[in-house]
């Protein structure tokens, strides 16, 4: 089989479907190349003195690991100077990041969540880096964080990388999604999945179980019946998988099927959610759509909710369709 490397599969998407404009292919290309960067210094571990936790705290007060400040830098730098982007914003900085004076502008905006699942990183156990791309508004200007809040319905591609056994890029421009895996040897990302489907129904179901007793009515009915197994109403029996990685549950969801739930509880209820919108449920909403799964926050989907801060939390529930319907209906009930 004819190896495709992500380089070509790009090229030959822009030519073919005109789909790819070439700032925003090679602007990919640069991500993918800052994912590489990550893969390695994840990689290296105990041996590259980047484990455990740097003494400071995110905006969102909470602590960072090393690699969540490495990874952040690795993205900022590599993307800064190539002239692709207007801003990017992080969920490890308060604000946005715009693009140097120095640096030529271009028209797009990068959003990301630099090592998603920080908490798996002392244990190596899969993390990842988690992408969304928007188009900077006509005419803009010095940018703002105005100029970020947008549907996920804007966005022109969305991706993550998965750090793993093998490091993995899975992407969708929204004409479907494909994963490319990193050849260590040569260093290039080498297409192995393409139009990748998550299956409509499903025996599989993530969520973290400790925090059952604060969840609200429709969550609790929903689990309870999945636990009942095949002598509950629905008279199956499900398995339950939780990584605790984001990142690591969608790509097992992308593959072979389930629903992955964060919902919001009743702990702090001016909190609606963990998640956050822009860096993390929009991309993969955007992604597990584009494979025929869903996604929403019990309410809505997830990519018409119109965003109104830059760290805008929700509550998810995302994969397999029929699953991810059944939920959000005994929300509506």
């Amino acid at each position: 089989m004819k190896r495709i490397s992500l380089t070509q599969y790009l090229v030959e998407e822009q030519r073919s479907n005109n789909s790819i404009p070439a700032e925003l292919r090679l602007l990919i290309e640069v991500v993918a190349r800052a994912c590489k960067t990550i893969s390695h210094a994840v990689g290296k571990g105990a041996l590259g003195e980047v484990l455990g936790t740097a003494d400071t705290e995110n905006v969102q007060g909470e602590v960072q690991k090393k690699l969540d400040i490495i990874s952040n830098e690795i993205l900022l730098e590599a993307n800064e100077w190539g002239g692709h982007l207007a801003a990017m914003a992080s969920e490890e900085m308060e604000s946005i990041h715009p693009i140097p004076n120095r640096y030529p502008k271009g028209e797009y905006m990068l959003l990301f969540d630099p090592l998603d699942g920080s908490s798996n990183i002392d244990v190596n156990v899969s993390i990842g880096t988690i992408f969304s791309v928007l188009k900077a508004p006509e005419g803009m200007g010095q940018p703002t964080e105005q100029d970020f809040m947008q549907a996920g319905t804007k966005q022109v591609a969305a991706g993550y990388a998965v750090y793993g056994p093998q490091t993995m890029l899975v992407l969708t421009f929204g004409n479907g999604v494909n994963c490319f895996t990193l050849d260590r040897e040569m260093g290039s990302w080498v297409l192995t999945q393409s139009n990748m489907q998550i299956p409509p129904t499903t025996k599989e179901f993530a969520i973290n179980m400790s925090n059952a007793r604060h969840w609200h009515p429709p969550v609790k009915r929903y689990v309870d019946e999945l636990l009942a197994g095949d002598t509950g109403p629905r008279g199956t029996n499900f398995n339950m998988r939780w990584i605790a990685s984001m990142v690591a549950d969608v790509h097992r969801i992308l593959n072979r099927g389930g629903i992955f739930m964060y919902p919001a509880d009743l702990r702090d209820t001016s909190m609606p959610g963990k998640l956050r919108l822009m860096y993390e449920a929009n991309p993969m909403a955007f992604i597990v759509e584009q494979a025929g799964g869903a996604a929403t926050d019990g309410q809505q989907r997830i990519m018409d909710i119109a965003p109104h801060k830059l760290h805008q939390r929700v509550p998810v529930f995302l994969g397999s369709k029929d699953e991810v319907a059944r939920v959000t209906a005994y929300h509506a009930e």
